[in-house]
């Protein structure tokens, strides 16, 4: 796969040991120039220098996706540097959380579940729908094994209820984009081998390789998945 000219929207890309480091890292690689998005404006811009220090091309951004006005005026930045055009968006901002049991639970965590993982897939998809129509370009959603059927999501129904949102929020936008030839696909891995996932449940665990979820991405914004839209990829 050679994604030689094209721009790829990134979101959720700062720390190191997590899936956006290795996405970001393949696609310019690639040969994509990567714009990538992350609330902390220290580690995306490092996570931009270490690219363009390996030979590839990135553009940093500090963004809030939480913050609608933030996501639409680092769209139109965006927008204005790379000609109104994006070939894909791959929303991978987020995060996990056990919130217990739906009785005792906090709803603190399930507005926060709510935020960073399905606000953010949101406003990003909004804002960025205008520069992938030209493209009839691609949208990656992170979705979870935990909200597929027959999985058990007790003692997590927060970060499960975000996740189920974020699947129907592809499902929306595969619909009605579809005339105007843009797909939208979501991944649900299993676990995956990140340094936070690690760090809290240890080494002996069977997780998904970060460079499996890479792959996955990028034959998802690739031309041979031009005619995949609304569909579901599990990785266990």
């Amino acid at each position: 796969m050679t994604f030689e000219n094209q721009t790829i929207i990134l979101t959720g890309v700062g720390r190191v040991g997590q899936v956006g480091e290795v996405v970001a890292r393949a696609f310019a690689e690639r040969g994509a120039a990567v714009v990538l998005l992350d609330r902390t404006r220290e580690e995306v811009e490092q996570r931009a220098a270490s690219i363009v220090a390996a030979g590839g091309r990135a553009h940093p951004f500090q963004c809030d996706l939480t913050d609608e006005a933030r996501v639409s005026a680092v769209a139109a930045q965006i927008s204005a540097a790379y000609g109104g055009r994006a070939d894909a968006l791959v929303n991978m901002a987020g995060g996990f959380a056990m919130s217990g049991a739906v009785a005792e639970s906090d709803p603190a965590v399930l507005q926060r579940m709510l935020a960073i993982n399905l606000t953010t897939a949101y406003l990003a998809t909004r804002a960025f729908l205008p520069l992938l129509r030209p493209a009839r370009g691609g949208v990656v959603y992170f979705a979870s094994a935990a909200v597929l059927p027959g999985a058990h999501g007790a003692k997590m129904s927060a970060y499960a209820a975000a996740k189920a949102g974020v699947l129907a929020l592809m499902r929306a936008v595969a619909e009605e984009e579809r005339s105007a030839g843009v797909r939208a696909n979501a991944l649900a891995p299993n676990a995956i081998r990140t340094a936070a996932n690690v760090a809290e449940t240890g080494e002996n665990v069977r997780y998904v390789e970060r460079e499996e979820v890479a792959e996955a991405v990028l034959f998802l914004c690739s031309d041979a998945a031009r005619r995949v839209t609304g569909q579901v990829l599990e990785l266990r």
